[in-house]
């Protein structure tokens, strides 16, 4: 019996073991990159938008004085970028891949503004 009890302990110690470091290792990677105007230059303070590839979980940032702009701590998976700053929006970037334990890395490009002006009639 006792011998029993201890098998059975002993099992359960390692199971929970198991699911603990199992727990921990969530794989993870990391999208980064920066946001440039029609001439190359960075855009700072640019929205940078990702989501998943099917439309759901969106989630923004800014980009810092240079343009550039993290996203870390994402699931691996397939997930779409676009960049917004004064008034624009960059075109969707899609189906960006995000490894497990690597960097992404991408350049999104800013559309150049438009300078045609609508004029309004009453």
């Amino acid at each position: 019996m006792r011998r029993l009890i201890t098998i059975i302990l002993g099992t359960l110690v390692l199971a929970t073991l198991a699911f603990a470091a199992a727990a921990q290792k969530v794989p993870i990677g990391t999208l980064e990159g920066t946001v440039l105007d029609a001439q190359g230059n960075p855009v700072p303070d640019a929205s940078v938008t990702i989501q998943t590839s099917d439309g759901r979980k969106p989630h923004a940032t800014h980009t810092d004085a240079n343009g550039h702009f993290q996203f870390t701590r994402w699931r691996p998976g397939q997930y779409n970028l676009r960049a917004y700053s004064n008034g624009v929006f960059s075109e969707w970037d899609k189906w960006i891949m995000i490894r497990a334990n690597k960097t992404t890395k991408i350049t999104l490009r800013m559309p150049k503004a438009s300078d045609e002006k609508v004029a309004v009639s009453k």
